[in-house]
């Protein structure tokens, strides 16, 4: 709990400085390539902090000028620290919609083209899925959890089928990300972190339009995040 609690207290006081030394550049110049900096040194520095150590495979696959959907399976809220800092060059996340109503953080989420999800509805979760894809299109990656929350026993949950349709609207290869060891350090519902080694897979680039149809090209995607797994953990759960 201890190393939690001092990743948390380093995040909790790394954001506000961060936040004064990139918002006014960031405003003045409109450009947020160095506010995404900070926020990815403050990422990796809090995670080797809490006694993590990562291991990156299969980056030799990206081609540098291509733009990618990642999509990654999730156990830890160590992971979007873990993976998010790896994905070369500036990637864009979804947000709940509710954080783009916060002053000036509001803002600056827009300048980096992060998406707002809203789920309220059919036409504004479409509308979310568009926005994303023409992020994409502009020459930045998306990186998605499509289990849309933590597996409880590390087993990959049911992919949503949203970020297929991005993908699919974008017309961008999906990178399969398989992340181990983040389940063993901080599982749902553990609050503490075990020091350990986190080993983020990249897999090779899936084209969706190799596909027949929209089922088949996520259950290749999650053949895919499944083959890296233990054997125990490759059956889908059902939680």
């Amino acid at each position: 709990m201890l190393r939690w609690l001092l990743v948390l207290a380093f995040w909790a006081l790394y954001v506000p400085v961060a936040a004064l030394a990139g918002f006014p550049w960031t405003f003045l110049s409109g450009k947020v390539d160095f506010l995404y900096r900070l926020g990815m040194l403050g990422a990796r520095t809090g995670v080797r902090l809490g006694g993590v150590k990562v291991v990156a495979q299969g980056l030799e696959r990206l081609a540098p000028t291509q733009s990618y959907v990642f999509m990654c399976n999730h156990v830890s809220n160590l992971d979007p620290p873990i993976v998010v800092p790896l994905i070369p060059r500036r990637t864009s996340v979804l947000v709940k919609k509710e954080l783009f109503r916060v002053p000036i953080l509001g803002r600056a989420m827009r300048m980096a083209q992060l998406v707002a999800v809203d789920r309220s509805d059919r036409e504004r979760a479409i509308a979310s899925v568009r926005a994303g894809a023409e992020v994409v299109r502009s020459g930045l990656h998306m990186t998605i959890f499509p289990e849309g929350t933590r597996s409880p026993d590390g087993r990959l949950l049911p992919f949503k089928k949203g970020p297929f349709y991005l993908a699919e609207e974008a017309a961008a290869p999906i990178v399969p990300i398989t992340i181990l060891g983040t389940f063993e350090m901080q599982p749902k519902g553990y609050f503490g972190i075990r020091p350990g080694s986190a080993t983020v897979i990249f897999h090779p680039p899936i084209a969706p339009a190799s596909f027949p149809d929209r089922d088949a090209l996520i259950a290749a995607v999650t053949a895919q995040i499944a083959s890296a797994l233990p054997e125990d953990r490759r059956k889908p759960s059902h939680s």
